[in-house]
């Protein structure tokens, strides 16, 4: 093997990657990838962005293919590099986001004989993993490089079809891993196909709703008028919430829409379900007898109880393009693996358009109420009035990234029905909240308009180098920071009662001042402390070219008082 060898390999096999449609790429340093990375690189059709940090070039690159939808490759050397990506490759299997992961490896006979950075690689990321393969190094023949390119075509549409995920390629290097001579032009073998086309083309399955599984349910609806509708996250499809706020409409049913749906939005959206169904007699009151569920499970814990709660008679129907199994409480009766969308538009025409009358109104009016009695209980600059801010008040051709914990709980609890919401984005696939900081740059990367992060004070410490993108990518992204000094989630949980227990090893205070991060890694700095300024700040940062920390200070203890009395509120308002 010679070093021209391993590079005619690997432009061969980018080359494919680019003609099966691959745009980016996420490469970090390192001594055993240079044949993969500058093989990247060198392409012309990739752009690829370099990032100190494996953890957060793996959620950048997430953040990437979450935004376009496509495959996002990611490159890194040898040894805990490689297991530095697998929080990413994690949230991307949960979540259903597609990656093409290139790990460097030494050969095998450096393996396992005590040999610098060299740790088993093999299946490294285990059943998160959709696919993996070991790519051993070889002398660029032609037959050798019809196989690199079939196998480049492989990874690329198996990340990105059927239950999109990551792919993991592991690529054993020797020596020399520099090539001092030019690349001939020439290909051994002729090179790709002509006319740029893929090695290998897959036609795109079309999840088509089955005519009988479609029949049955228009029947249970005409059968069952006391019926709503569940949306819970839907990234994939940005087309799909006004689909499912369309259906809603069409057929009179209440829409309980997180804002991950993309569908709060129209006359039959309820904003306000998370505070209403908190009260369990107003929810034993409208019990439904159909329940169609879209995208993941709801974050809204009182939703999710009520659900789990309702008995046998009332049937669960869940939409599901791979007809994933998402019901932990056993509740669903009729799994359909069907593109939602596709399958709404069809249920549209077959059913006969209805008003809603009681049923409807018996959801709308309270959510009317419980509108008009949080915004009389939100004076003043707090958590909850950050996120109606922002639901109110950011433009529709906007994106906004939302923290797991209190941010994205808030966001489902305070964000009103809009007829043009921003999409909105959020690790929930494994529901953590690392390298969200990272996420929020590579969705800035990729998305057609500005981009807003929600994040608090852990989740930002916990992913602080992911600021680095700001000065070394020069992308503009606009940070707003809910700064309560810990994890504020936890002192609505019995374990807050624990004394200092709690404060020091679950609350976890840091006592950090985040200006000085923004100073370090290149950030505009604005603290509010007023809606007014918080409003302020957000138009200058939105029309600036850069990124902005806006940093709002509040008080854990008087957080959970606030959520409390709101909660209160909506009860007696209702």
């Amino acid at each position: 093997m010679t070093a021209l060898d391993t590079y005619l390999n690997l432009r061969a096999f980018v080359d494919e990657l680019a003609r099966c449609g691959l745009r980016e790429a996420c490469t970090s340093p390192g001594s055993r990838s240079t044949p993969l990375v500058l093989s990247l690189v060198r392409e012309p059709r990739l752009r690829s962005t370099s990032h100190i940090d494996e953890r957060c070039g793996g959620f950048f690159a997430l953040g990437l293919a979450k935004v376009s939808g496509l495959p996002v490759a990611l490159a890194c050397t040898s040894g805990t590099a490689a297991a530095n990506y697998a929080p990413a490759v994690i949230e991307a299997h949960e979540a259903r986001v597609p990656l093409i992961v290139l790990t460097a490896d030494r050969p095998p006979e450096l393996r396992d004989v005590g040999a610098g950075q060299t740790i088993d690689q093999i299946k490294l990321y285990g059943g998160a993993a959709k696919w993996f393969r070991e790519v051993d190094d070889q002398p660029a023949t032609p037959e050798r490089l019809r196989w690199l390119r079939g196998l480049a075509c492989r990874a690329y549409w198996t990340a990105l079809e059927g239950r999109p995920g990551p792919v993991h390629l592991n690529f054993s290097l020797r020596e020399p891993l520099v090539l001092e001579e030019r690349l001939p032009p020439e290909e051994p073998g002729g090179g790709g196909r002509p006319d740029g086309r893929p090695w290998v083309r897959r036609a795109a399955a079309v999840v088509a709703p089955d005519h009988v599984g479609l029949d049955e349910l228009a029947a249970e609806l005409g059968r069952r008028p006391r019926a709503l509708v569940v949306a819970g996250r839907a990234e994939r499809d940005p087309q799909l919430g006004a689909a499912v706020a369309s259906f809603a409409e069409h057929a009179g049913l209440p829409l309980l829409a997180e804002p991950t749906s993309g569908a709060r939005r129209g006359a039959c959206a309820i904003a306000h379900y998370d505070a209403l169904l908190r009260d369990q007699a107003w929810g034993a009151a409208r019990t439904p007898e159909l329940v169609l569920r879209v995208g993941d499970l709801p974050t809204s814990k009182p939703l999710r109880q009520w659900l789990h709660s309702l008995s046998a008679d009332t049937l669960q129907i869940a939409l599901d393009p791979e007809g994933a199994w998402q019901d932990p409480a056993g509740a669903a009766a009729m799994l359909l693996p069907a593109d939602p969308r596709t399958l709404l538009e069809a249920l549209t025409a077959r059913l006969p358009a209805r008003d809603g009358g009681d049923w409807l109104t018996a959801w709308t009016a309270p959510d009317r109420a419980a509108a008009s009695a949080i915004a009389a209980a939100l004076d003043g600059l707090s958590e909850p009035r950050v996120a109606a801010e922002l639901g109110a008040r950011l433009p529709p051709g906007l994106t906004l990234v939302v923290a797991s914990s209190m941010p994205i709980r808030d966001v489902e609890t305070f964000f009103p029905v809009r007829a043009d919401p921003p999409r909105v984005l959020s690790n929930r696939g494994a529901n953590g909240i690392d390298g969200t900081v990272s996420t929020a740059f590579g969705v800035a990367a990729g998305a057609s308009g500005r981009v807003v992060l929600l994040i608090g004070d852990v989740a930002l410490a916990h992913d602080i180098g992911g600021l680095l993108a700001a000065r070394r990518l020069g992308l503009p992204l606009v940070i707003v920071l809910l700064h309560n000094d810990g994890g504020g989630i936890f002192d609505f949980l019995p374990v807050a009662t624990k004394g200092d227990v709690f404060e020091h090893h679950v609350a976890t205070p840091h006592r950090l001042d985040f200006g000085h991060a923004a100073a370090l890694y290149g950030l505009a700095h604005e603290p509010v402390s007023t809606p007014g300024q918080l409003n302020a700040a957000l138009d200058r940062a939105l029309a600036g070219t850069g990124a902005t920390l806006i940093s709002v200070r509040s008080d854990r203890k008087r957080n959970v008082a606030l959520h409390r009395r709101i909660w209160e509120a909506v009860r007696v308002a209702v």
